[in-house]
């Protein structure tokens, strides 16, 4: 699903690479966010995100052209905290932004059982990245991909020792965000592993009107009350203006089982026909069977979450219980590729639109 591509114009006309665009890493220094890593990645077509080092290089801020296309919550970036796994700790660290990452051994609600206390989402959105390299594109050379890969490590002494290796690319010339994960155990003893990328999307690409695009089989989440907008024959796949009941904790959220093209993948996405510009992404169902909707429309706090997970947010306990809990042997890992794309053609938003509407199959 290629997005833009780079004029061939700039031929001869550049000394330095970076008016294309590449990675330029930086330290905040103001407020909660102050002493924080991130990186800012700017691919030459209007698309532009920073990547917070610090965060388990989770991406907050992501602009196309004057346009955000990321829900950022009221505190924003703030410096890891490695201790907020208690209760719903984990959200007064939550700065929304493009992506969160949820796990690396619990995705849901605090719990506590047999096997320990987990507070909200688990640990690895408030672990530093240890980052081992950064490529720049270099176009003389005819190379305009970049990249940056580094380790966040979620462990223990005399418990589990789980590692994510991640590398975030983008090309010169293409509207496009490329995220390669690897999991693996690097204890002595098998550990449990969930994994859940909380994307979060908000105004103007989110605004009354813009479409919410997934297909599959869903059902409402129960949490104790009755679930009013992922109700059969209600328009829930259409963003509404803010809603009352959402002021303070008020959301809801499906869960999705996606359908997939021939080759395994499916997609989702949203689309505002206003600003004539989609958000496609793109993912293998091997690896990440779920989908999860999340809708959230406060006033002052208007936002929608498509959350891609190995389960959905459901918890180690239930997970356990429903014998969908994965375990990770000793060394063993697994893969996870996604792919963002950001369309504004007609003809690759309908491809988009076209692709999404697979069949049950």
């Amino acid at each position: 699903m290629e997005t833009n591509s780079t004029p061939p114009d700039w031929k001869h006309k550049l000394s330095n690479p970076a008016q294309l665009g590449g990675i330029e890493t930086a330290v905040l220094d103001n407020g909660t966010a102050r002493g924080t890593r991130i990186a800012w990645i700017n691919t030459g077509t209007g698309l532009r995100y920073k990547v917070v080092l610090d965060r388990a290089m989770d991406i907050v801020d992501a602009f196309y052209n004057q346009h955000s296309l990321a829900w950022l919550s009221h505190a924003g970036i703030t410096s890891p905290q490695p201790f907020s796994n208690k209760g719903i700790d984990w959200l007064r660290t939550f700065a929304g932004g493009l992506l969160t990452t949820c796990g690396l051994s619990h995705v849901g609600g605090p719990e506590s059982d047999a096997y320990g206390e987990r507070g909200l989402h688990g640990l690895v959105s408030n672990i530093p990245a240890e980052i081992e390299s950064i490529i720049q594109p270099d176009p003389i050379a005819g190379k305009l991909d970049m990249h940056i890969t580094g380790r966040i490590k979620q462990s223990q002494p005399l418990g589990d020792r789980l590692e994510l290796k991640r590398t975030i690319s983008s090309t010169v010339g293409q509207a496009t965000i490329r995220i390669t994960d690897e999991v693996v155990n690097r204890g002595n003893t098998t550990a449990p592993h969930m994994l859940l990328y909380h994307f979060n999307f908000g105004w103007p690409l989110v605004d009354e009107g813009t479409d919410i695009i997934w297909q599959g089989k869903w059902q409402a989440r129960y949490d104790g009350k009755p679930n009013k907008l992922f109700t059969e024959g209600n328009n829930f796949r259409t963003c509404p203006a803010p809603l009352e009941e959402h002021s303070g904790g008020g959301e809801e959220a499906a869960f999705i089982i996606p359908n997939t093209d021939e080759a395994g993948k499916w997609t989702c996405g949203l689309h505002n026909r206003r600003l004539g510009i989609a958000v496609a992404m793109q993912f293998d169902k091997k690896q990440l069977p779920w989908l999860t909707n999340w809708q959230h429309w406060g006033k002052g706090e208007y936002v929608t979450g498509l959350e891609p997970g190995t389960n959905p947010p459901i918890g180690q306990a239930k997970a356990r219980e429903q014998n969908a809990l994965i375990y990770l042997e000793p060394g063993e890992s697994r893969i996870y590729d996604l792919e963002i794309h950001l369309l504004h053609t007609e003809e690759k938003i309908n491809e988009f639109v076209k692709q999404s509407r697979i069949p049950n199959t």
